[in-house]
């Protein structure tokens, strides 16, 4: 694919070892330079992209969660479920696009998504909007100020298997938060600030506390939850209408998809700054990039996500357009550079780093 630029090419830089304590007090402007200017034509979200792959990959993931729940054969339920696991993952984490595009971008693609997909999986936009652009700022990233950060590779060796663990928990949790404590909260204020403060942010920092909600986000909160108690009543009611089989079906495959979203999150970043605010280039360095040729890494950090490093220096840039902001960035800067620095070869061989750095916390 041929493109146009104003930024002229340099020579590609010549492979170096990367001074990764030099950029927490400097940034790399080169680098950040070429970002800018290489990706300028490819910064619009595609309507048709992003409207057929959350409709194709939903309609994917319920009809597979059906088939697991009708079918009498095991392993063809396993089968199913593991699929209807993958596609709802996909069009779950669409939750991340939301917020990042331009509210005015992509007219009605908030109030599908939430119907679709956000009150049915009880993770309404809501508990991920504005939150997530705090992980994003400038001076709160990697600082106790984060939602999304915790120094993983410098705690204990248990926090890891403890990380993922805790996921599957959380279809049930959901469940309780929306059909008990949004109900509760209605008339008792301080039910309603405790759910709010500590059970209403995807973030992963216990010591978050999320302020309330402003503006247009103070409407749309309103509505998403009341339809989120109001499904999360009706799976308790479906026990009474269809028997066990068909909710247990449904926790088991919404539990894979929180822990593949868990396995992800794990290895988005090195976890290993200590608190201290970092520049651009020190955050773009401890985030993860898992680029071709290897594909397995579509399936489990999709919509984009395989590039969540780049994703640091361009947080506005549509996900479809990540896979050639990354080549022609990488084809400009070459090997060795600091931009090569975030690209990794997998999850296993970032698993293994973490772990073997909480080998030496013990």
């Amino acid at each position: 694919m041929k493109y146009h630029s104003t930024f002229e090419p340099a020579s590609p830089v010549e492979a170096r070892p990367i001074d990764r304590e030099r950029f927490r007090t400097s940034d790399d402007k080169d680098m950040l330079r070429a970002a800018r200017d290489l990706t300028k034509d490819i910064n619009e979200p595609s309507a048709t992209v992003y409207w057929s792959d959350l409709l194709l990959s939903s309609s994917i993931g319920y009809a597979a969660l059906t088939g697991a729940i009708l079918v009498s054969s095991v392993p063809l339920a396993v089968t199913l479920g593991i699929v209807a696991a993958l596609a709802l993952y996909r069009a779950l984490l669409f939750i991340h696009e939301l917020s990042h595009i331009h509210r005015n971008a992509l007219p009605g693609f908030r109030l599908a998504w939430n119907a679709l997909v956000g009150i049915p999986l009880l993770t309404p936009s809501f508990m991920y909007e504005v939150v997530h652009t705090l992980h994003h700022a400038r001076t709160r990233y990697g600082t106790k100020d984060d939602p999304e950060y915790l120094p993983l590779a410098l705690m204990k060796p248990w926090s890891l298997p403890l990380f993922v663990f805790i996921a599957l928990l959380a279809p049930v949790a959901f469940i309780v938060r929306f059909a008990l404590l949004v109900p509760l909260g209605g008339v008792i204020p301080a039910i309603r600030r405790l759910t709010w403060q500590r059970f209403s942010a995807l973030s992963i920092n216990p010591e978050f506390r999320r302020r309330p909600p402003e503006g247009d986000l103070k409407k749309r909160v309103l509505w998403q939850e009341i339809g989120g108690a109001i499904w999360a009543w009706c799976l308790i009611g479906s026990v009474f209408a269809f028997g066990w089989k068909p909710l247990l079906v449904a926790l088991a495959v919404f539990s894979l998809t929180a822990i593949l979203n868990q396995l992800r999150t794990l290895v988005a970043h090195l976890w290993e700054n200590e608190g201290e605010p970092m520049t651009v280039t020190a955050q773009y360095l401890d985030s993860v990039n898992i680029p071709p040729p290897g594909r397995i890494a579509e399936i489990w950090a999709p919509v984009g996500l395989r590039y969540h490093a780049l994703h640091h220096l361009m947080p506005s840039m549509p996900y479809h357009s990540l896979p050639e902001a990354h080549r022609r960035i990488a084809a400009h800067l070459g090997a060795g550079s600091t931009f090569d620095g975030a690209n990794h070869k997998g999850m296993v061989t970032l698993v293994t780093r973490i772990a073997r750095s909480t080998m030496t916390r013990r």
